[in-house]
């Protein structure tokens, strides 16, 4: 069972840039309702993709560094990243079948 791996400045380059794998990262912070409701989707999608994508979560007050370089002004902010650049982003609750078609047009 595939978990997102919580992520920060100093591991970003390690799991998501140099990912071998598309990695769905997830810009979310404690207090934000629509980042909490977006979570367990996020976890099923991990479960649903685990060895095609690989799912991280990183909190945007604890690491701004990071948010604040791919221009990260609402959360939650969904990004998929290939090959170590930014392909897609999502913002927002959105329902899960926008998440599958962004990762689903990343993985053909």
């Amino acid at each position: 069972m595939s978990k997102p791996i919580h992520i920060n400045n100093q591991n970003f380059e390690s799991e998501v840039i140099q990912s071998e794998i598309p990695v769905v990262v997830d810009f979310w912070a404690t207090w934000c309702g629509p980042c909490l409701m977006v979570a367990p989707v996020l976890e099923e999608l991990a479960n649903e993709y685990e060895n095609r994508i690989k799912v991280c979560k990183l909190d945007v007050d604890n690491n701004r560094e990071t948010a604040g370089a791919y221009g990260n002004q609402s959360i939650p902010t969904i990004m998929i990243f290939k090959g170590g650049k930014m392909a897609d982003r999502l913002i927002g609750a959105v329902p899960k079948s926008e998440f599958k078609k962004m990762i689903d047009k990343h993985l053909s």
